[in-house]
């Protein structure tokens, strides 16, 4: 048997913040793993011969890590734990079209 329970928040304006900062950093890292994803696809149609592996979730945070994060201070503001969640999803997401 299932059970559910409705649960309604009533965050202050500084949850509201971490909320919103929470969403916005799952949000560029999902879209910068789905560009780098379309990339990826792009080179393997163009260059048969030379195919890229598709990147793991572990590989898309340590290359978010390397990449992305010293250019956008706005990351180290949040927990790094949505992001890495972000690209378990997207990896999910990924597998179920491939």
């Amino acid at each position: 048997m299932l059970l559910g329970f409705k649960t309604e928040l009533y965050p202050n304006n500084k949850q509201k913040t971490l909320l919103a900062k929470h969403a916005g950093v799952a949000r560029h890292a999902y879209n910068w793993g789905l560009w780098l994803t379309k990339n990826i696809l792009n080179h393997n149609f163009n260059n048969p011969s030379g195919k890229l592996k598709f990147p793991t979730a572990i590989d898309l945070h340590k290359l978010l890590v390397a990449m992305v994060k010293p250019n956008n201070y706005w990351y180290y503001e949040v927990s790094i734990g949505c992001a890495s969640i972000c690209f378990e999803v997207f990896i999910r997401w990924l597998e179920a079209l491939l």
